[in-house]
């Protein structure tokens, strides 16, 4: 892979197996240098250290110019400044990373007691997607020493856990609230099928987010949490442990396509959320990552495709615009990389 994406900024493979190259902006640029940061750890090769060290100064001076960056620089810091700085010890990434977690913080609506989500009119609008984001906020506590990153964690986890998911343990994508009172409007469909549809993506960035939260908080409610939208997940997967892109896209999900990226989220997350529970407990849901991941491996990798750019086929991006159906996707590939770094012992984690 590095041979052949080189200085692009992936997203997206097509057919034809080939990666994109999208501006840096672009909420999914973290993913490909994440995937290099944890391969040097994990083997101590310095080409993959020599390939990755750049990004998050890109990304600072992208910053600088016309942009869209939003509620996702988590996304785009976390795997590139903050790991820097945790496996180097570099100032730039420290630094890159304490000013994006300002400007994440910067999105807080004190009124409703959550991040703004993107830009321009969506003055209301959360997503479930920014419960990875706050591992951002909870970094930023630490190193700085100032609490007001994770008084605003604390404060989004919350609003996560109460208004986001619901008693049977599936999500909403996106909620709107009224960002002047911080009364809750609606629930909008988003990537899902519907407003009270189940989209898998979705329910893995709350299972994985909420497990991060836990760990960086010791606070039960955000691991029962987490556990309430992995036992909904884990019984909605179908015979392969493969993830259909919503799990109430019909009647039938048969004809429906699989998303890879929310099978790989997921499963890296349960990998945590088991090592946060008693041997026993988690036992049942390491067991159920390692299914995943091993389904995803044998029946979904590109092994047999030397030419392909990619890791994981199958991803799903956003089906109800009809964009990226059956496709690789960066951060599925990212997700993989991680849960399987993490059987292998690996204890950096940044998310």
């Amino acid at each position: 892979m590095m041979e052949q994406l080189g200085e692009k900024s992936p997203h997206v493979a097509k057919e034809d197996g080939i990666y994109d190259d999208l501006r840096l902006d672009w909420w999914t640029s973290g993913f490909w240098p994440g995937i290099l940061w944890i391969m040097h750890d994990m083997t101590g090769k310095a080409h993959y250290k020599e390939a990755a060290w750049e990004w998050d100064g890109k990304f600072e001076q992208a910053s600088i110019r016309d942009n869209n960056f939003h509620h996702d620089v988590g996304f785009q810091y976390l795997p590139t400044a903050v790991i820097k700085h945790k496996l180097t010890g570099d100032s730039d990434g420290l630094r890159r990373g304490l000013q994006a977690a300002n400007f994440l913080a910067g999105r807080f609506n004190l009124a409703g007691k959550f991040l703004r989500a993107w830009n321009q009119d969506k003055l209301g609008w959360a997503i479930v997607d920014s419960t990875m984001n706050l591992s951002l906020l909870f970094w930023a506590s630490v190193v700085s020493g100032d609490p007001r990153f994770e008084h605003i964690g604390i404060a989004h986890a919350n609003t996560v856990v109460d208004k986001f998911i619901r008693e049977d343990g599936s999500v909403n994508h996106i909620l709107s609230f009224d960002p002047w009172t911080g009364e809750l409007i609606e629930s909008l469909g988003g990537q899902g099928v519907g407003p009270q549809s189940a989209w898998s993506r979705g329910a893995a960035w709350a299972l994985h987010g909420l497990a991060n939260v836990y760990r960086f908080t010791g606070e039960t409610q955000y691991l029962k949490a987490a556990q309430r939208v992995a036992n909904y997940f884990l019984a909605c997967l179908p015979d392969d442990d493969v993830a259909h892109w919503d799990f109430r896209a019909g009647q039938s999900l048969d004809n429906e396509p699989r998303d890879t990226s929310a099978a790989s989220c997921a499963a890296s997350g349960l990998i945590d959320l088991a090592a946060a529970l008693p041997d026993q407990e988690g036992a049942v849901y390491r067991r159920a990552a390692e299914r995943m991941l091993l389904s995803l491996t044998q029946h979904y990798g590109t092994w047999d495709q030397p030419d392909h750019q990619a890791i994981l086929l199958g991803g799903t991006g956003n089906k109800p615009a009809g964009q990226n159906i059956n496709v690789s996707l960066i951060y599925g590939d990212y997700y993989y990389v991680e849960a399987i770094a993490k059987l292998l012992g690996w204890e950096q984690r940044i998310f």
